[in-house]
């Protein structure tokens, strides 16, 4: 059976769904080019040398692309050996970071997130400012794979110098999440971008874990009547510091408007996520770039009240020790479920509970009593 080759960014134990394999060029010549073979091409190939810690701090302060993407992809690998890599490189940034404003952006599927987070950093790349846009896409949980398709929906955006897009997978798990985005919004800052825009998977359980990673929070709705309200939950409204209605042009102007008026009403009833800050609710149309302005006028007197009464240093000195202890949590979980004791285990005791003959309580006391007698 032939060997797989495996890329050298390969995760330990991957498991079935990696499915990322190097394959074999073509040795014959090809598409017309009936005097030229890929061997010859190849040999004037030259592989991409590791990057040295010096280098990669060295490129991100210089705001060379290529090397903060490298970079990125160093501090998103689950690989154990470059994870050790990345903490360096990340050390030797952290002086050169955390003077960013961190804009976290939810909201309904349709609502038209990336049209908006397209439209809003255009505007703010056009005064001058550096925008760094961290969309988190959902991954499979079958294979992990993800589309990566946040580039080509803000096609205008990822044309703007002042603009840096970098589409992360989820990776299924909402620790993925709260580690890799984190380091990779370090990263930007460390590279000089004056905005870090984090778009979400969507409504559900990762905008609490991207609300424990920003300064500001931004819930993106869609217009509709009363039956609007019902689709939100009000966990989601609560740790919003604003609603926006988008796509308010043409015959949804009004039904923006009526939107807007309802949830202006109904925060009244929702203790806000930043203490003496009302929610604040608007309209805007990203197509057309109304209410853009006005969005950004909002999140500039938010920064500066917050700024102003100490919860901002508050904020995030909570936000670090709150990122210790997520990935206390996510390295146990790790380790727990990878020790071959545990696992041997697991496929003995799974029969047992799906045949009844065991609790799931009683399993839980096996499986832990074992590990932590070992």
């Amino acid at each position: 059976m032939k060997e797989i080759k495996r890329p050298e960014w390969t995760p330990d134990n991957p498991g079935a769904g990696f499915t990322t394999n190097v394959m074999d060029g073509i040795e014959a010549s090809h598409d017309g080019m009936t005097h030229t073979s890929l061997k010859q091409h190849a040999a004037t190939s030259v592989k991409r040398a590791k990057l040295t810690t010096e280098e990669h701090v060295a490129g991100v302060l210089a705001k060379d692309l290529n090397i903060i993407s490298r970079t990125i992809t160093l501090v998103e690998s689950n690989s154990k050996t470059y994870i050790e890599a990345a903490q360096q490189v990340l050390k030797k940034l952290l002086p050169y970071t955390g003077k960013a404003v961190r804009i976290g952006i939810t909201g309904l599927p349709g609502a038209g997130k990336s049209t908006f987070i397209e439209a809003f950093g255009s505007y703010l790349c056009n005064l001058g400012l550096k925008v760094a846009v961290l969309a988190i896409d959902p991954s499979s949980q079958l294979t992990k794979g993800s589309i990566l398709g946040d580039k080509t929906r803000m096609e205008m955006l990822s044309r703007n110098k002042n603009a840096f897009i970098r589409p992360s997978p989820s990776g299924g798990t909402l620790g993925g999440v709260a580690r890799k985005t984190r380091e990779t919004m370090l990263v930007c800052e460390a590279a000089g971008y004056d905005v870090v825009l984090v778009e979400t998977v969507g409504i559900g359980q990762s905008e609490t874990t991207v609300r424990e990673m920003v300064d500001f929070f931004l819930l993106v709705l869609l217009p509709g009547a009363g039956d609007e309200l019902q689709g939100i939950k009000k966990g989601s409204v609560e740790i919003a510091d604003a609603l926006i209605v988008n796509k308010a042009d043409g015959d949804n102007v009004q039904k923006a408007e009526l939107t807007a008026s309802q949830y202006r009403m109904a925060v009244h009833y929702i203790q806000p996520s930043t203490e003496g800050w009302e929610t604040k609710v608007g309209t805007v149309s990203a197509i057309k770039g109304n209410g853009i302005p006005e969005t950004w006028q909002m999140i500039n007197d938010y920064m500066n009240f917050i700024k102003s009464n100490g919860f901002y240093k508050q904020r995030r000195d909570r936000q670090t020790l709150n990122w210790v202890y997520s990935m206390v949590e996510e390295q146990l979980l790790l380790h727990f479920y990878e020790d071959p004791a545990i696992k041997e285990m697991i496929t003995k005791l799974e029969p047992e509970l799906i045949k009844g003959e065991v609790t799931p309580t009683s399993a839980v006391t096996t499986l832990l009593d074992n590990y932590f007698e070992e």
